[in-house]
């Protein structure tokens, strides 16, 4: 059978398995493990020394310990209440203005991005806390679930993100290190953040009944007794961003010896809280155990796959057509992003990452594209995944905490322009790339 019919009937058995709602993870195996055999004539023993040799150097990886590291910080600062002390600083603050309550959550959530790098906790952080309040304050249910999901989104990219740790440990490039990918991320991240931050502004002006200020009676402080409130809520967990990040771009420390300290960092605001307990750390211990456990099985399903559509030619099959169609580079960028934004509607990012980029990464250097650059901007799509129906994990998220007064519908509705902004956001970084390059050119010296 030739490699283009194999190549077809693939992704054809993905789509299908996937779609008759198959988990993820079993399903990229099943399919690895169906078509190297009929790739490889039926020789069982062949394909799992094949696989064997692949998980095996998978978990050889130093740079994936991180993620359980990364994982586990997150756990223990959800459970800290860091975010939920700067959110009710910045209530006070911030809910004077038109669209304030919601500057505020975009505030809090990019945050809480750079301390976590999972959005599950992000999304329901922010949910339980900002969800109530907004309603509570006359936002319009579409506004409220559009910024509570987008912006809860900007943990999976704004570093420390577990999206960045795994794609370093995919690549072979210097270019797209953990430490060149954290620092090319910070610029993109904190431009989402922006556009949020522009938009809920602009909307909330045009017209106030979408996001009205909260009443003069719950304006009495101080401009002192703000500073002194926001300072004090924002200080910890600042702190905690610049000594993991500042370990990792300084060259002081690893990805994974960072993360490490990030546990030790997130132990210590939550004792600082009062929120350190056995109980705490046995749920955290738990929560980072299922979660890695399912990246992990995403990750040795999505090894197997790729292993062996490469080793049957597919790799080539859609390089040959994507080169040879004789069409501009930025057009054939183009399509490998509509693909990744068309997949991320049904499949998991991870999965999305573990099948696309040992195919697009060859691509994208044959087409003599910046790795750090094309990495960072599939990373920027990915976002999106989490957004757009009909599998935004985001959405289901924040459903599941949601106010009774919010349908799934709202919350579909609410999420389209914020879609669009970060569509936008991915224009720029096209149209402009420095905003990717010349941090890490700075902090690398361009390796």
């Amino acid at each position: 059978m030739s490699p283009e019919i194999l190549t077809i009937l693939m992704f054809g058995s993905l789509i299908a398995l996937i779609a008759l709602g198959h988990p993820l993870a079993y399903t990229l195996a099943t399919v690895a493990v169906l078509f190297g055999l009929i790739d490889n004539g039926f020789n069982l023993p062949a394909l799992f020394d094949m696989f064997a040799n692949n998980s095996w150097g998978l978990m050889q990886n130093y740079v994936i310990v991180a993620v359980p590291l990364f994982i586990m910080m997150a756990q223990v600062l959800d459970r800290s209440k860091v975010a939920e002390k700067l959110f009710e600083s910045l209530y006070i603050v911030l809910g004077g203005l038109k669209g304030g309550l919601g500057l505020a959550v975009v505030f809090v959530s990019t945050v809480f991005a750079a301390t976590t790098g999972i959005i599950g906790a992000s999304v329901v952080a922010m949910g339980l806390l900002a969800g109530p309040a907004l309603i509570s304050k006359g936002y319009q249910k579409e506004l409220t679930s559009g910024i509570i999901c987008a912006s809860g989104t900007l943990g999976i990219l704004i570093p420390p993100s577990i999206m960045l740790v795994i794609y370093g440990g995919l690549t072979g490039y210097k270019e797209t290190s953990v430490g060149n990918l954290f620092a090319g991320a910070i610029f993109p991240g904190l431009i989402l953040a922006a556009l949020y931050f522009l938009y809920i502004t602009i909307r909330c002006y045009v017209n106030s009944t979408l996001g009205p200020p909260i009443p003069e009676s719950d304006r009495t402080h101080t401009a002192r007794q703000k500073w002194a409130m926001t300072l004090k809520s924002l200080v910890p967990p600042m702190a905690l961003i610049l000594t993991v990040m500042g370990a990792i771009l300084s060259g002081v420390a690893t990805p994974t010896e960072a993360a490490a300290l990030g546990v030790v960092g997130a132990m210590i605001l939550a004792l600082a809280n009062k929120t350190f307990n056995w109980k705490v750390l046995k749920e955290a211990g738990l929560a980072t155990y299922k979660t890695t456990a399912m990246i992990m099985m995403l990750f040795i399903g999505g090894k197997w796959f790729s292993t062996v559509f490469l080793s049957m030619g597919g790799g080539d099959v859609v390089a040959d057509f994507l080169l040879g169609t004789g069409l501009n580079r930025y057009v054939v960028l183009f399509i490998m992003m509509a693909i990744v934004f068309f997949m991320g509607m049904f499949i998991d990012w991870a999965a999305i990452l573990l099948v696309t980029v040992p195919i697009f990464t060859p691509i994208a250097m044959e087409l003599d594209f910046n790795p750090l650059w094309f990495a960072l901007l599939m990373c920027v799509n990915l976002q999106t995944s989490f957004l757009t129906p009909p599998f935004g994990y985001a959405l289901f998220y924040f459903k599941g905490v949601a106010p009774q007064e919010i349908s799934i519908s709202h919350i579909y509705r609410g999420i389209i322009p914020f879609v669009l902004l970060q569509l936008i956001g991915l224009t720029l970084m096209i149209i402009f790339p420095d905003i990717i390059t010349w941090l890490p050119s700075i902090v690398f010296g361009g390796q």
